[in-house]
């Protein structure tokens, strides 16, 4: 066993996870009453497979952009450093069923993209970094096991 770290994704086993799922991982409360949920959504197996990162880009492009028509509660979608998923965020949205419903949403509408937004050099960091068809081919792969993001172990 590891010692315990202040970052929760850290603290969990990796080995025993089941990818893709989508799963709570955290929940912060602030001051006023709001409340932040943080969800684990993995696309790949921890340690066995990987996004490509010009692919895992455009879908984090891609999947920011879209996400927002279907909810006015998110805060973030951004990319694991592991390339194995993303981290939702969303601010006083507690509805798990939702949740998925928004990303199955979203991800549907990312099938429907022929081209990257934000893919140019002013508004993206590393704009020659991008892979529209391996994004595509992620999203794809994540809606075709659609049934199987509840299940975290």
């Amino acid at each position: 066993m590891t010692d315990k770290t202040n970052v929760e994704s850290f603290d969990l086993d990796h080995t025993k996870v089941v990818a893709p799922y989508v799963r709570l991982a955290d929940i912060k409360k602030g001051t006023n009453g709001d409340e932040v949920y943080k969800y684990d959504v993995r696309f790949k197996q921890p340690n066995k497979a990987h996004m490509a990162m010009p692919a895992l880009h455009s879908l984090e492009h891609l999947t920011a952009n879209s996400i927002r028509n279907y909810s006015d509660k998110v805060i973030d979608f951004s990319p694991m450093g592991c390339q194995t998923g993303f981290y939702l965020s969303l601010i006083n949205h507690a509805d798990y069923e939702d949740v998925l419903h928004i990303l199955e949403q979203t991800l549907q509408e990312v099938l429907q993209a022929t081209s990257v937004p934000a893919c140019n050099e002013v508004q993206c960091g590393w704009a020659a970094s991008h892979d529209l068809a391996g994004a595509l081919a992620l999203a794809k792969e994540f809606l075709a096991q659609r049934d199987e993001w509840h299940i975290v172990f």
